[in-house]
């Protein structure tokens, strides 16, 4: 049985009823209890009766939790609760697999151990060793690109604990010509790009989404004004038409960007799209589309390759770029 988000809650909902002696759960009272664990969780609620049995029985199998797992009798109908008031799927030990799953992710995150931001994160591998008993291997064989000197990251734990809590922030922020801005923050969302953290959130000042680099940063604090919640912004979908983090304004509407790549570069490019948009047109003369609203980051990317790329459409772009080649071009031959 695959495993998923909505199985998992639907295991931990099934573990709940089967756990509670005060209630009788009949077949549908399983599937409107998961319903609604459902919907809480993701807004739809689809659980039919032969997802709840095929649960039921994967929870019962050795590769589930070999729940025990009474089915008694109330005249015609059947009510489910474990034998044991002690039971639980959360109480039962892990499996080697699941070990050695858990080990991976102990190691994994190690890897961030010792950054400034990441205090929270000794206390909770230091707990997650000691209560399953696990330990990473001694030997590392994982490295991630991080930047532990990276400047602004010391905030990353708070900004962090005050999205999660909405509480409001007061940042003070420092652009590249040293003008500093005292702003009242509603934060909303965290990513990282390109080795560098971005928060973004409503700006009390402009009333817009504001994207603030943590580097710019110059001091933040939590206050005791009010938490504006979140309702124009759905950050599942907020970045899908762009690269990066540089969301445009309104009137840069998104655009089919035919791309040409020479023979060494068009196989990396294949292994690693550069947006999920991608679509190969031409594999013979390693020609990619994509559909994006131009920025700053996708300039920087296109330029990155070099000689390796060239812009076939759309035109006004081809020949923005086309000036800017010229204008490097004439900064190392200026004779020319």
């Amino acid at each position: 049985m695959p495993s998923n988000k909505n199985a998992t809650i639907r295991y931990q909902t099934l573990d709940r009823c089967f756990s509670d002696f005060r209630h009788r759960y009949y077949i549908d009272d399983l599937i409107e209890a998961c319903n609604k664990a459902l919907f809480e969780f993701s807004g739809k609620d689809t659980v039919s009766r032969s997802t709840i049995f095929a649960d039921i029985t994967y929870m019962e199998s050795e590769q589930g939790w070999s729940i025990p797992l009474e089915r008694l009798k109330d005249g015609k109908r059947t009510y489910y609760r474990y034998e044991s008031r002690d039971f639980s799927i959360n109480k039962k030990e892990l499996t080697e697999d699941e070990l050695a799953q858990l080990r991976t992710t102990i190691m994994a995150l190690s890897r961030y151990r010792g950054l400034p931001a990441n205090e929270w994160l000794e206390e909770v591998l230091a707990n997650l060793e000691y209560r399953f008993n696990v330990k990473p291997h001694s030997a590392n064989f994982l490295s991630f690109e991080q930047n532990q000197n990276l400047r602004g990251i010391q905030f990353l734990s708070m900004l962090i604990d005050a999205t999660g809590n909405h509480q409001t922030l007061r940042v003070k922020y420092r652009n590249f010509d040293g003008i500093e801005f005292d702003w009242i923050i509603y934060p909303y969302f965290l990513k990282q790009y390109n080795n560098r953290w971005f928060l973004f959130g409503m700006n009390e000042e402009f009333a817009t989404i504001s994207n603030i680099p943590l580097d710019r940063i110059e001091a933040v604090e939590t206050t005791e004004l009010q938490f504006k919640h979140n309702d124009s912004v759905d950050f599942e979908t907020y970045f899908n038409d762009i690269i990066g983090v540089t969301v445009p304004s309104p009137e840069v509407e998104k655009q089919t960007i035919r791309l040409k790549f020479d023979k060494k570069r068009f196989p990396y490019i294949v292994s690693k799209p550069i947006h999920q948009s991608q679509r190969v047109l031409s594999e013979t003369d390693g020609i990619i589309e994509i559909d994006v609203r131009p920025n700053k980051e996708l300039e920087s990317l296109i330029m990155s390759y070099g000689p390796q790329v060239e812009i076939l459409s759309p035109t006004d772009m081809r020949q923005q770029f086309s000036e800017k080649i010229e204008e490097n071009f004439k900064k190392y031959f200026p004779s020319r």
